[in-house]
């Protein structure tokens, strides 16, 4: 049986354990964020094998308690790893997990991805090729050419062309078209940058996606958009980790304060 080792005790991470690890393969890490995602994952992880000759796959668990993720599950994937997030936050938690365990194991890129199953994977060869052409920062788009969407919630879709994009695309000085989506991949000089500094606990919530989309344009770093897919589910509740009104109000004012500057390092103010 496994034994788990620990880590994240270095500050730039959350303390974590790993579950799960074999050696590192391919250049490329792809990391699925997931907690208590259920079947959605495991089918989600298991057409991921498809890609496996062009990366390496890592489950950055935030803490789940569905039993959903097991040794037999990452040796049928041919997992890299499986990070179980044991301190405090969310999602930039979650990601400064991945990132920090990424980081150590020398990868020159990380591709980043959810794992509730609604995004399409065949765009994952667009993130690798990116990434080995030399681009920084790569964002997946529903809405450009070569894009595709179903079922978006109408209130998410204008929040996202009318507000969230729009915002960000004037912090960052560089037009975005699909800023909430979490279908990306990032250079290792782009997370190792020390101005833009991922690795601090400021960066807890939901606030490490638009920072590195905003500082990555500000610092001249290679920014582009890739067309993606996703599909919601056409009945039953729509899948978000963010609850209610209140949610929604905490992710917006969040999103603000990175506008704004407020975890810009003081030498690029």
């Amino acid at each position: 049986m496994f034994s788990p080792r620990f880590s994240g005790d270095n500050q730039r991470a959350p303390s974590y354990r790993i579950d799960w690890e074999r050696p590192r393969k391919q250049r490329w890490a792809m990391c699925v964020f997931v907690i208590n995602e259920g079947e959605k994952v495991r089918s989600q992880l298991r057409a991921m094998q498809t890609y496996g000759s062009a990366v390496d796959l890592i489950i950055a668990d935030g803490g789940s308690t569905d039993d959903s993720l097991d040794a037999s599950l990452m040796q049928e994937v041919d997992a890299k790893a499986l990070l179980v997030k044991t301190g405090p936050g969310k999602l930039s938690a979650q990601m400064r997990m991945a990132m920090d365990y990424c980081m150590g194991e020398g990868y020159d890129g990380v591709i980043v991805i959810d794992g509730n199953g609604k995004d399409g994977l065949e765009a994952i060869p667009s993130f690798v090729e990116a990434l080995a052409a030399g681009w920084d920062h790569v964002q997946g788009s529903r809405f450009i050419a070569g894009g595709h969407h179903e079922n978006t919630p109408l209130s998410r879709y204008l929040a996202v062309r009318l507000l969230h994009a729009p915002l960000i695309s004037l912090a960052a000085g560089l037009r975005y078209t699909d800023t909430t989506n979490g279908f990306r991949a990032y250079s290792r000089q782009l997370l190792l940058d020390p101005v833009i500094d991922i690795f601090r606990p400021c960066f807890d919530r939901y606030q490490l996606h638009y920072h590195l989309a905003i500082e990555a344009a500000r610092r001249g770093f290679r920014v582009k958009e890739v067309p993606v897919s996703r599909v919601y589910p056409t009945s039953g509740k729509t899948p978000t980790k963010i609850k209610g009104l209140g949610g929604l109000v905490e992710v917006f004012r969040q999103l603000l304060d990175v506008c704004r500057g407020r975890y810009r390092k003081a030498s690029v103010r």
